[in-house]
């Protein structure tokens, strides 16, 4: 059995804890779902887990904006800011989906753990809620979860996906930092700053991403699977058993079982 652990957070209208701890299970780790509150109460050690995993959903109703209140709660712990901290330079795993990935922005913890919020995910230039798949194109060499991933087809279901910075020097220096992720391609479907989908910290071992790999864990999963099935079968490829959302998972996981 693995001895990697996947603390999956759910409560206060985060509604993809499931399918995320399906997915770490799936990929060799042993997995709890916590609601947020004893989190927040000190009730679970985050040194006893490996992977952190914040899933999507709408904390809070996303009142004040995406992901705000859960964010303002957790700040105004600074023990547990500190645990946050400490978690990663352990060498640990973060995964922010979604709600997840604004969570990590408006704490600061992405796109380094400084708790200085630098950029931010508003609403998408259309002004409406989005729920399809979209392709991603890989970018980053260093960050654990897409080691020999190049380009990936996701589902979205954001209202507030858009990736701004106030400085747009800043995007550059995540370009040269080689933090930018993914880039949303060939169609750009939120209006985000350089087309970012998702981004990590420096040690490429805290993700970002506002698409949402648990919902893609099998092939059957796609809305296209019996096209990509009939194409498999006239080329006579076998046909793939697992979706593609399903590496990021398995990245981590083996990742952390080597280190």
């Amino acid at each position: 059995m693995s001895c990697v652990k996947a603390l999956v957070i759910t409560g206060y209208g985060i509604n993809c804890e499931k399918e995320m701890a399906v997915a770490c299970e799936m990929a060799g780790a042993d997995t709890t779902i916590c609601h947020a509150q004893r989190l927040l109460n000190h009730q679970v050690n985050l040194n006893d887990y490996h992977f952190l995993c914040l899933p999507g959903g709408f904390a809070f109703g996303d009142e004040l904006g995406a992901a705000k209140v859960l964010a303002n709660r957790i700040s105004r712990r600074e023990s547990l800011i500190q645990d946050l901290k400490d978690f990663v330079a352990e060498g640990k795993c973060i995964l922010g989906v979604c709600n997840g990935f604004q969570l990590l922005v408006k704490l600061g913890l992405l796109p380094n753990s400084d708790k200085e919020q630098r950029i931010s995910l508003t609403y998408n230039d259309h002004a409406r809620f989005d729920n399809r798949w979209i392709g991603h194109r890989v970018h980053s060499s260093h960050c654990i979860f897409t080691q020999g991933l190049d380009h990936l087809h996701l589902p979205i279901r954001h209202g507030e996906g858009k990736f701004v910075v106030k400085d747009k020097k800043f995007v550059d220096e995540l370009i040269s930092a080689d933090q930018v992720v993914f880039r949303y391609h060939p169609n750009n479907p939120n209006g985000s700053e350089e087309h970012i989908a998702g981004i990590c910290d420096s040690t490429g071992r805290i993700l970002g991403m506002m698409a949402h790999p648990e919902a893609a864990l099998y092939f059957t999963n796609h809305p296209d699977w019996l096209r990509r099935k009939e194409q498999s079968k006239r080329e006579k490829t076998p046909l793939p058993e697992y979706g593609e959302g399903y590496m990021l998972f398995k990245n981590a996981i083996d990742y952390l079982n080597s280190s």
